[in-house]
């Protein structure tokens, strides 16, 4: 049985917002009928979690709305509603992981994650619910070495340096879109993300389908285990790499996305490695196709995982 952790509380009223912040609920209703996951309420991240990551400062701007810049620097308004939904999503990372060390898999419902920093937010990311995650259980003595593969289009940054000052954390990240100074590039040949001594990535060209992805992702799969065979993966599974989205210039369609899920599922059981995965982008206006990719997430997940 594979665990997903959603709640409703995962979506703040933000208002109309080109985030489909109703996704989460159409991803849990959709996999909730599946024989095989079981969907289950995570409790909230605590303070002292995102302390681990964040700075008190930024923690304090987001829980009070002061200061409001700062706040908002993730590019949500904020409100009341935003603080104790981030801690759910946050939360939803922390059980996902803490439990896919047990059973070997397990998923959290939620996106928003890979663009935040330490000091502030970018990307529709408030706080790095991965590393949020990752922190928590390296504390609780759970595990010492934990990688992080982005598939996400957009380059994750603020994961990139939050790594920096964890050598015990790998992140790899297959992109089609570069992000700095929170803003996306378009096309990789416009601006590509340097790589660290613990962050590596595989920029996809305009136009770039199925071999080309495939390829990149043996190339990340080997850079994992060059920098050392980590306890957990954790897997950011992007919906904005299909082609009809509006930032995507890939010609990835829903099958080639779930072949991209299965491909990961597979190597990560051929290695052992338990994995736990989380949601990311999607802003094609029918956010029916964007759920429907995350859905083959899971349905690639049941193939190779089964449903014991």
């Amino acid at each position: 049985m594979i665990r997903a952790y959603h709640h409703p509380g995962f979506a703040a009223d933000i208002g109309d917002h080109v985030m489909p912040m109703r996704k989460f609920q159409m991803v849990a209703d959709a996999v909730r009928g599946l024989a095989g996951i079981e969907v289950v309420e995570p409790p909230p991240a605590e303070e002292a979690d995102l302390l681990r990551v964040h700075t008190l400062k930024y923690v304090t701007a987001v829980r009070t709305g002061e200061p409001r810049a700062l706040a908002e620097s993730q590019k949500f308004p904020w409100s009341n509603a935003l603080w104790p939904s981030v801690r759910l999503t946050s939360g939803a990372c922390i059980a996902a992981a803490g439990h896919a060390l047990e059973s070997g898999t397990a998923a959290a419902v939620a996106s928003g994650f890979h663009h935040s920093s330490a000091d502030h937010g970018e990307g529709f990311c408030t706080f790095n619910g991965l590393v949020v995650a990752a922190d928590a259980l390296l504390a609780a003595a759970r595990l010492e070495r934990v990688a992080i593969l982005d598939m996400d289009l957009h380059y994750g940054n603020g994961t990139a340096a939050l790594a920096l000052a964890r050598p015990w954390l790998f992140n790899a990240s297959i992109y089609g879109n570069d992000y700095f100074q929170n803003r996306p590039y378009a096309d990789v040949e416009t601006r590509r993300h340097t790589d660290g001594p613990n962050h590596v990535s595989f920029a996809l060209p305009g136009g770039s389908g199925r071999n080309v992805m495939l390829a990149a992702m043996d190339r990340a799969f080997e850079s994992i285990l060059a920098w050392g065979r980590p306890e957990l993966l954790l897997y950011q599974a992007g919906a904005d790499p299909y082609r009809e989205d509006p930032y995507s210039p890939l010609d990835l369609d829903h099958d080639d996305l779930r072949e991209r899920d299965r491909m990961v599922f597979e190597w990560a059981r051929r290695m052992n490695l338990p994995i736990a995965w989380v949601l990311a982008g999607g802003y094609t206006a029918d956010t029916a196709k964007v759920v429907a990719v995350h859905v083959g997430t899971f349905d690639a997940a049941l193939e190779v995982y089964g449903q014991s």
